[in-house]
């Protein structure tokens, strides 16, 4: 039905306010998280306004850049979130963190504000797993014994005398930690017929990993191959001291895709300069780590790249768009984050 002039008499509903979305990802993975799939994805869920973390620095840069965004997606290098920013950006409505932890940006007054908050750290679970398997079979294997002693224009025939390497089926592991990261690790070496078990104090009623459980104490005394996948919490950061690498049998190898603080790195230094212990660590207390690693014939080093492989960054990409999509249509995040949840996480 029309007027005179020919126009609907019938009251047309507004169209909805398209919403503005920040993508702060630097530069370097930009295209590894979002591919043209994917962000033709992103695209369709609103107006996306690119800006790399480092430019956010200046507190002019991120007024203007988050001037008007509902949607912010965020990564390493991005700002803290305190209370002069969050005054910056008022429309803000949900941040989607497209990396994993979460201590450097979400602040006391972020938490405050009650805006939800999801991250994407499940897409880089399998890739730390693998990384922490083919670490274990490297030491298992002293495959960086070898590699060193090759390299480093040794003799054939004493680059063979190392300690006689061992299969994974049936080596003795003890996981520290039932993480994300820690549960995959496991299924993995388990697939492989190793003998694994676990120390978490925290495993829930009924979880199937507690027919694996021990005390810390046991664990350390049982193991053969120590794997690391527990959160740097004020409860775990420097749970494994001299006292308690002393309890490693000799020749026990220690793997590390976790968090650095976890181990005193002086004591562990110590043990693997000694030669009683091997190592592979991908993670430091110092980035980038101390010259005194790199010469240990026994240890194995990487520069914290574990979870980034060509498949854990396009994962990242989905998670980030299926939960904006879900957050648009007011459906349950998946991977929604409390303070506690953040704090227990590390």
């Amino acid at each position: 039905m029309t007027d005179d002039n020919g126009v609907s008499a019938t009251a047309q509903p507004e169209p909805p306010e398209q919403v503005r979305i920040l993508l702060s990802v630097p530069a370097r993975e930009l295209a590894a998280m979002f591919p043209a799939e994917t962000r033709s994805a992103l695209d369709e869920l609103g107006e996306v306004v690119v800006v790399e973390p480092g430019r956010l620095a200046d507190a002019a840069a991120f007024h203007a850049a988050l001037s008007g965004v509902q949607v912010a997606i965020t990564a390493w290098g991005f700002p803290t979130l305190d209370a002069a920013r969050l005054a910056d950006a008022p429309d803000l409505r949900f941040v989607m963190h497209a990396a994993s932890s979460l201590r450097a940006l979400a602040s006391d007054d972020f938490w405050a504000t009650g805006i939800p908050i999801s991250q994407a750290g499940a897409a880089m679970a399998p890739a730390v797993a693998e990384l922490s398997l083919a670490f274990t079979m490297s030491l298992l294997r002293r495959t960086q014994r070898t590699d060193h002693a090759l390299r480093s224009g040794g003799d054939w025939w004493e680059a063979r005398e190392v300690p006689r390497a061992r299969e994974i089926r049936g080596s003795r592991i003890g996981v520290i930690g039932a993480s994300r990261t820690g549960r995959q690790y496991i299924d993995l070496v388990t697939a492989l017929r190793a003998d694994v078990t676990v120390y978490d104090p925290y495993l829930p009623a009924g979880d199937p990993l507690h027919a694996m459980q021990r005390s810390l104490g046991d664990l350390l005394r049982e193991c053969e191959v120590l794997a690391l996948h527990a959160p740097a919490t004020p409860e775990t950061r420097g749970m494994l001291g001299t006292a308690e690498l002393g309890l490693l049998r000799d020749g026990a190898l220690v793997v590390n895709t976790a968090r650095a603080e976890l181990l005193d790195a002086d004591a562990l230094y110590a043990e693997v300069a000694s030669g009683r212990l091997d190592a592979a660590l991908d993670v430091f207390e110092i980035e980038p780590l101390d010259d005194r690693w790199r010469a240990l014939p026994n240890a194995l080093v990487t520069p914290h790249l574990g979870g980034a492989t060509v498949e854990s960054r396009r994962r990242a990409g989905l998670i980030v768009v299926d939960e904006i999509r879900r957050f648009l249509a007011g459906r349950p995040l998946q991977y929604a984050l409390t303070r506690t949840d953040v704090e227990r996480m590390g």
